[in-house]
């Protein structure tokens, strides 16, 4: 089982929020993946605030490749706004494409996902 990290999840763990220790013991089980569209929300900021050792880190975890269906990203569309879901952006579509994609568990802390689950199909973890 691999679990996508939302950068929800990453930004409230750098920050020390509640649920730190699920993301810790990910970390220490070795299961948790990312992919370049978490990478790039991510990685400017550290960047900006010169943490070398932590992108290493971000860096180092298995990257999940993009293949976007952009048929599947206007269907996930779709049933969000006949469901009203609103305000879904496009990269989270593509993450929820991702994860369904390479049957990955999503870790996230942005409430639409919690909604679309309702109306898509996708493993997710919630703490």
């Amino acid at each position: 089982m691999n679990i996508l990290i939302d950068s929800s999840v990453w930004i409230d763990y750098l920050r020390g929020g509640d649920n730190s220790e699920f993301l810790d013991y990910f970390i220490d089980e070795n299961i948790l993946c990312t992919n370049y569209l978490i990478l790039s929300e991510l990685l400017p900021a550290l960047k900006r605030k010169k943490q070398p050792e932590l992108i290493g880190i971000l860096r180092s975890i298995t990257q999940i490749q993009l293949h976007i269906d952009w048929e599947n990203i206007i269907q996930y569309q779709t049933i969000c706004l006949t469901n009203g879901i609103n305000k879904v952006g496009i990269p989270d579509l593509i993450i929820l494409d991702n994860v369904i994609q390479n049957d990955l568990v999503l870790y996230s802390h942005d409430k639409h996902f919690d909604l679309i689950q309702n109306h898509i199909e996708f493993k997710s973890f919630s703490s």
